[in-house]
């Protein structure tokens, strides 16, 4: 007889030992109750003191309503799994390991050519403390599908004469990865240095175990992102969202699409794969090398000469262009939320229509204010979402926010051929960002991001006639329409939607 496929796999195994942990933590816990009666008690003072602090910390009110709820529906219990694994701030290893790199690379993120003073933009002055420069010598070229990113991707990464870099969330075999795989070899043996690095957590329920040896053996240097142990972890909610190739310092590609066959239409899963990508050419690609080498040499323990990945090493000089390309990440490291605050400015200065493509729209009362306030000072907006969903229960939550939005004359539309996975923002025809940050808690507060932003007028035009064109394939939600998603169940998943 088969076994599903499921049954082998290292999420199945993973999550079954972690249901085990569950278990046998709920045994103990009540057999000590047998004996200590009056733990019963200190738990519960213990929840008291978790809400007390919870009040008073300065975290987002979505978050601490959520868990304040938890803890009186479970007073007991509440408080001790809020210690367990409600900070979501990096765990204490993780946080060491990449914060001495960020710190390390801090004097060498800005190169001297950059130019955000000269644009009276407050998000790139924003950016630039941050450690991302604006820089204008650089190509952009915008890609309406992963299927057209992909095909120039390879072309380039052939090109490579001396070195790959590669960043992924997610990794899986088929023809996209394994095509990619077989070329990498190819630029091995021709003594090309290929350093590739996965997150294990959004590639666990496609590889097998030790996939990582697998690449190894072909000569390519690999690192797996904060391992998936089964264990009850805080740092397993950090993942490394970004997807960052760059190819000898002066090309560099991101965007939505991961190295699965879905991303290139080659499989279908949830109908058509809508997606973007974005390729530099120039200046701006240091900031997508800074955000690689960072993580990288945090688990590598690599000493690497950044001047030996700089765009102008083998590239001496490139042309200037119109307008201002930066890419930027962001990190649940710091206190900042770059990617919020980047979509929040790009709204608030918004005076004639924001755009917004995006798979999940989870946002706070903040962001809903913002758009609310746009909308009501006659800025048009238009969002798209996908028709076709890839989590059923993260799409009921992203329809939940449509009726009270709508009602203020913002407009949703529905991608009708399948799932919609493109992350994207335009304002005002001028500016633009393409990238990975969602509109979710998790882009927003614990993952690793990165974003391109730019005001390239041809390069926001090829975007502006992709949203046109998208928005041509999309249902436009009616208000009574939207009624139908405030039901009951929504409420509640919108209640603990900041803890998922």
């Amino acid at each position: 007889m088969k076994v599903p496929k499921i049954f082998l796999s290292r999420l199945f195994d993973y999550g079954l030992l972690i249901v085990l942990q569950l278990l046998w933590w709920f045994l103990v816990y009540s057999q000590i109750l047998e004996v200590v009666s009056w733990l019963n008690y200190v738990l519960k003072i213990l929840s008291i003191f978790v809400v007390l602090w919870l009040v008073n910390k300065e975290k987002n009110p979505s978050y601490k309503i959520s868990w304040i709820i938890l803890i009186l529906i479970f007073p007991v219990l509440g408080g001790f799994l809020y210690l367990l694994i409600g900070n979501k701030r990096p765990s204490r290893f993780l946080r060491k390991r990449l914060e001495k790199e960020q710190i390390d690379i801090k004097d060498v993120a800005v190169m001297d050519h950059d130019i955000s003073e000269q644009y009276r933009y407050d998000g790139l002055t924003y950016l630039k403390d941050l450690g991302f420069g604006t820089y204008a010598h650089t190509k952009t070229k915008y890609y309406s599908l992963g299927d057209y990113c992909y095909i120039d991707l390879l072309r380039d990464m052939k090109n490579a004469k001396h070195y790959i870099l590669m960043e992924y969330f997610i990794i899986c075999p088929g023809l996209m990865l394994d095509t990619i795989l077989d070329l990498l070899k190819q630029k091995v043996d021709e003594g090309v240095k290929v350093r590739f690095m996965y997150d294990d957590v959004g590639s666990v329920s496609y590889l097998p175990f030790n996939y990582d040896r697998k690449i190894k053996e072909l000569g390519i240097d690999c690192v797996v992102f904060n391992p998936f142990k089964p264990v009850l972890s805080l740092a397993m909610n950090n993942r490394d969202h970004k997807k960052i190739c760059v190819i000898d310092g002066y090309i560099g590609y991101s965007g939505g699409f991961n190295l699965a066959d879905e991303y290139i239409n080659a499989k279908q899963r949830f109908g058509h794969w809508k997606d973007t990508g974005i390729r530099l050419e120039g200046e701006g690609v240091w900031n997508l090398t800074t955000m690689f080498l960072t993580t990288w040499n945090a688990y590598k323990h690599e000493k690497l000469n950044y001047e030996d990945f700089k765009p102008t090493k083998y590239h001496p000089c490139f042309d200037k262009q119109e307008g201002f390309v930066v890419a930027y990440g962001d990190s649940p490291l710091d206190e900042e939320r770059t990617g919020e605050n980047i979509y929040a400015n790009m709204i608030n200065q918004a005076k004639e229509e924001i755009l917004i493509m995006t798979p999940y729209f989870i946002i706070d009362d903040t962001m809903t204010k913002d758009l609310i306030l746009a909308r009501r000072k006659g800025v048009t907006i238009k969002i798209i979402t996908p028709g076709i969903p890839d989590k059923k229960t993260v799409y009921r939550v992203t329809r939940s926010y449509y009726y009270s939005l709508i009602k203020e004359g913002i407009e949703f539309y529905e991608y009708q051929p399948g799932f919609l996975h493109a992350k994207m923002v335009i304002c005002d025809k001028r500016i633009a960002t393409v990238g990975t940050i969602n509109f979710d808690y998790r882009s927003f507060y614990l993952h690793f991001e990165c974003n391109v932003m730019l005001t390239q007028p041809d390069t926001i035009k090829d975007i502006l006639d992709d949203f046109d064109e998208t928005l041509s394939l999309s249902k436009k939600i009616s208000q009574d329409y939207s009624r139908r998603f405030r039901g009951f169940f929504e409420a509640v998943l919108r209640l603990f939607a900041p803890l998922l």
